[in-house]
């Protein structure tokens, strides 16, 4: 894996300007069409995204709609119906690092294969759960599947970037966007298919979302190789040690921890600043149609642009810095009081900004760990970058429901969120062609 990054590396440092204003970015390629990309992708890695695809087509049929059926069917309180999504959260985010170290120990194909298990299991298991303990144990198993299952496809997806980028096919984060494409249309198609799936109930819903993980389960088993050319095994202990030891991938962390929490605020702030310029919640569904939409149909131009124009770190820049202008339209509105139609367009343009920094900021992180991690442990780097982000979306999402709640002047809030964006920019890496036996050394 070593020699891998660092052919990559060397190869795309070749192509830098003496002054060192690319960043590693790669000579403009032809501006092919979706289809042709896809045409030009291995047999693993068309897999790899389609698994993608299904994974979120399959998620987001059943879980949008726990918490109306926690509330309404079961008759759940409140304060308890919060309780077992944060216990789904913290099962699934917080051990993304248990799963990555499971990865580089055993390989991709045994914990892929274990995550559909689990979540065909967890999925059926909720959709006859009526008792507090048994929603609680099926919403762990369904949480763990997803920490077993998508570090393992997100680690060798970025794996296989590298590859293409080292054939001189193009920048690892075309392949990168174009996972992000596939998951973000099954993210979009899920809850459609679960609301038709709703006419029926909710264990219709489940049961299919477990049957979509049946086939993603027997796609794995016939098409996953046993052995992955090029994919080390790792037994050896002290690797989280290494990764706490690692500043660049910890400031790394911290930057796309920003970012997740800003994204979190869709959630958050979002919804009230809806609920006072409409009256309800109802334009929610179509901002965040609009959101999905963008990524569907945007996301690869937009990649492909700045993989022509920007590197890993002016890409992770540029899309904090529009974060930051997201917030601070809303903020900027605010003390006008507007409602109506024209009280819901500075939310329209929040979601617009946001999505975009988003296209511009996944990619680039997930990128950017093949090279910060050590030979043999991008399982247990992947699985990190999403734990500690988690970790760090926790905390701050704590601090801003108690902005929210605090009474503060009513662009405050958004005012600090957009200076938090804004500061994140500090924790971007610099150096992004720095060796990482350089970088661990220090």
């Amino acid at each position: 894996m070593t020699d891998l990054i660092s052919r990559a590396l060397a190869h795309r440092a070749a192509r830098t300007p003496k002054n060192g204003t690319s960043e590693g970015r790669t000579p403009k390629a032809p501006r092919e069409r979706t289809w042709k990309l896809w045409k030009e992708l291995s047999s693993l890695l068309r897999l790899l995204i389609l698994t993608q695809a299904a994974f979120n087509i399959g998620f987001y049929a059943v879980l949008p709609f726990l918490a109306e059926h926690l509330g309404t069917a079961i008759g759940m309180a409140g304060w308890l119906v919060g309780f077992v999504l944060g216990l789904r959260t913290f099962s699934q985010q917080g051990l993304f690092v248990v799963g990555g170290w499971l990865v580089d120990r055993y390989g991709v194909r045994p914990v892929v294969l274990a995550g559909c298990v689990l979540r065909i299991t967890g999925f059926a298991w909720l959709g006859y759960a009526e008792a507090t303990w048994a929603v609680i144990g099926a919403v762990l198993v369904i949480g763990f599947a997803a920490a077993l299952f998508s570090p393992a496809v997100e680690s060798e997806v970025a794996r296989q970037a590298v590859v293409w980028e080292q054939e001189g096919r193009g920048s690892r984060t075309r392949v990168l966007a174009l996972f992000t494409v596939a998951g973000q249309a099954g993210a979009f198609v899920g809850p459609l298919l679960g609301a038709l799936l709703l006419a029926a109930d909710f264990r219709t819903a489940c049961l299919a979302g477990a049957g979509v993980f049946v086939l993603v389960l027997a796609g794995h088993a016939w098409l996953m190789p046993q052995h992955i050319p090029g994919r080390v095994r790792t037994r050896e202990r002290g690797g989280v040690r290494v990764l706490l030891r690692n500043r660049r991938f910890l400031a790394l962390c911290c930057a796309y921890g920003t970012y997740l929490l800003a994204y979190n605020q869709l959630y958050l702030a979002l919804p009230d600043e809806v609920q006072r310029a409409a009256g309800s919640q109802a334009p929610l569904s179509w901002l965040f149609a609009l959101s999905s939409l963008l990524v569907v149909f945007a996301q690869l131009p937009v990649t492909r642009w700045t993989g022509d124009r920007l590197g890993l770190r002016r890409s992770m820049t540029a899309g904090l810095l529009l974060i930051t202008a997201g917030f601070a339209v809303v903020a900027a509105a605010r003390p006008a009081g507007w409602t109506g139609l024209a009280g819901l367009l500075p939310a329209a343009g929040f979601v617009v900004l946001l999505t975009v920094g988003q296209m511009l900021v996944v990619p680039a992180a997930r990128s950017w760990v093949p090279d910060l991690a050590e030979e043999g442990r991008i399982g247990l780097y992947t699985g990190a970058l999403s734990s500690v982000s988690g970790l760090i979306v926790l905390i701050g999402s704590a601090a801003t429901g108690s902005l929210l709640d605090l009474g503060l002047p009513a662009a405050a809030p958004w005012l600090l969120l957009a200076m938090v964006s804004a500061l994140a920019v500090a924790f971007v890496p610099r150096h992004p062609n720095q060796t990482r036996d350089t970088d661990t050394a220090r």
